[in-house]
């Protein structure tokens, strides 16, 4: 089934119609590379603020000096091209540093969230082969646990050394108090801010756009099993000029955004990091995504354009209390992804703060965005949004939908099958895994797993996982991964792990188990249990013991028998 130029041309003359006046059906993807984009933007937006991180305001020019000498330093420790190097970091400074000067560097990105256990981040770190992690202090014990074995080199930063004037002494203040100094295992390494001195600029690395990895975005995909996404240069840079095609051009240049949603996530490093950057905007950090009280101040204060982030976190700030006190009306352009928007949530948004909402949809294989709703239009007809749709394919992006079966029959207008997706995004495959490759990526269709339907206009809707995935507040979870760690609890026979409606979250995970006879632990020992292997989000909400699960003669729990 692959594409041909027949259903190219039907796909391309059905979008146009329902496209916003502004946005090509097609349009050129520059052959770059994905630092470049901050090289030039440093030559054309040179004095304009790149990051505002809680009072410290960094110029593009700044910023490029920054990446010039983080990229110093990694050549002093080796890092070359190829290199799989771990980002552990927050939303901070040295993030957006050390993205951009690993990249120059010649060497891969492996995104890898902070507040991952021990046991999620040696299987990581394993799978991608990083022996270098770049980690906030904060978090550096659990690396240090992997030290020599896994881990060869730390690169540990500060948070400190990015806060303006007194905040910043303060901060480390506090903590001289509150914390002996820590003993660094050999093979640590501090980057701590460069101050005034000017860095020499460094070549950087000659990669071919097509071929060289930028980032392994690790994801469980259909199986469960996390995966690294082996995204390319030209994937990122195709996905970024598709994003900025579909943003009226009263957004596209010298707008303020607000990046709270966090740049391990791939969604968030797009939306609310190269994207302001190609476009010479400023960024506003909020470090902790979960902070609400940070992110509804930080809007009040600093008046963004723009707030791209997950339905949790407009739910919380719709729900923020007297939310009505802060100047909330600066937020015209607002993108939600990675989990389905609730109808209710997005009236609500819209109506209490009088912007638009827009919807999309994507996975970290299609780096990650192949559909987003109209942004602002307001003609009834043409380029309208629609609630309850993840919205159009963007640019470049050929989408179908297939019978879940085989995947090789299309399906008429309105029927319900699997979203297959062709574009310039789409991943180049995952990391050291032919198997899986073969089975995501068919004729150069990806297969998403995901059960939707599209309408006569293009507009698409997602339905249903064809997997079980349990998305809570945007977060990835895969029931076979927690359940591996209740089996491991003593008194666990039998375990099944679904998602459950959560308000807030969205989704909230649920165990249902089977103890051993006589055995009577609490539900609150079970996440107590839990806590060493998990991350908090993944950690059980809820625990239900039964004496036996539903299963098929073959064995299967049959999950939709659990709720």
């Amino acid at each position: 089934m692959k594409l041909d130029a027949s259903y190219k041309q039907e796909f391309d003359s059905l979008l146009q119609k329902s496209y916003p006046d502004w946005a090509k059906r097609n349009i050129d993807i520059p052959d770059r590379t994905v630092h470049s984009i901050l090289d030039e933007s440093a030559n054309k937006y040179g004095n304009n603020v790149a990051i505002d991180f809680l009072g410290n305001k960094i110029t593009y020019r700044k910023l490029l000096e920054e990446v010039f000498s983080a990229q110093s330093f990694l050549s002093e420790l080796g890092v070359k091209k190829g290199d799989r190097v771990s980002l552990m970091l927050p939303n901070i400074p040295q993030f957006i540093i050390f993205f951009f000067a690993l990249l120059r560097s010649g060497a891969t990105i492996v995104q890898t969230n902070p507040i991952y256990s021990k046991h999620e981040l040696e299987y990581q770190l394993t799978d991608a082969g990083a022996d270098l992690v770049i980690v906030l202090d904060d978090f550096a014990d659990k690396v240090q646990m992997l030290h020599p074995k896994i881990v060869k080199k730390i690169v540990i930063v500060r948070v400190e050394d990015y806060l303006p004037g007194v905040l910043g002494a303060l901060y480390s203040l506090s903590r001289r108090i509150k914390k002996t100094k820590p003993i660094l295992p050999r093979g640590t390494h501090i980057f701590m801010y460069s101050g005034k001195s000017k860095a020499v600029e460094l070549p950087e690395t000659k990669v071919a756009p097509e071929d060289q990895v930028a980032l392994l975005q690790y994801t469980g995909g259909t199986t469960g099993i996390p995966k690294g996404a082996m995204l390319t240069h030209h994937n990122l840079i195709s996905n970024l000029h598709q994003i900025q095609e579909w943003i009226p051009e009263e957004f596209r240049e010298e707008i303020k955004f607000l990046a709270s949603i966090p740049y391990f996530h791939v969604y968030g490093m797009m939306s609310a990091m190269l994207l302001p950057l190609l476009q010479g905007s400023t960024i506003i950090l909020v470090p902790d995504p979960r902070d609400i009280t940070m992110t509804v101040k930080s809007i009040h204060k600093h008046a963004p354009t723009s707030f791209p982030g997950v339905p949790a976190m407009y739910h919380a700030v719709v729900n923020y209390p007297n939310v009505q006190k802060y100047k909330i009306n600066s937020i015209k352009l607002c993108l939600s992804g990675a989990s389905s928007l609730p109808d209710e949530l997005q009236k609500k948004f819209e109506t209490q703060f009088g912007t638009r909402l827009s919807e999309g949809y994507g996975l970290s294989e299609t780096s990650p965005v192949a559909n987003i709703n109209p942004i602002g239009v307001t003609d009834p007809v043409k380029g309208r949004l629609r609630i309850g749709s993840v919205g159009l394919a963007v640019p470049n992006t050929y989408e179908r939908i297939v019978d879940s079966e085989t995947g090789t029959r299309d399906l008429p207008v309105g029927e319900i099958g699997e979203l297959v997706i062709n574009g310039p995004q789409v991943m180049k495959g995952y990391w050291n895994n032919q198997q899986e490759t073969d089975k995501a990526l068919r004729d150069g269709w990806l297969h998403t797993g995901d059960l939707a339907r599209m309408d006569e206009d293009g507009y698409v809707y997602i339905v249903d996982r064809k997997k079980d995935l349990i998305i809570a507040g945007g977060y990835n979870i895969y029931p076979r991964e927690v359940e591996e760690v209740l089996y491991k609890h003593p008194a666990v026979l039998d375990a099944a792990v679904v998602g459950v409606k959560d308000e807030y979250r969205g989704e909230s995970v649920k165990a249902f188990l089977v103890v051993k006879k006589g055995d009577n632990v609490k539900p609150e020992e079970i996440m107590e249990f839990c806590r060493a292997y998990l991350a908090p989000y993944k950690i059980p909400r809820f625990v239900e013991f039964r004496d036996e699960l539903p299963k098929t003669m073959v064995g299967k729990v049959l999950r939709r028998e659990l709720h």
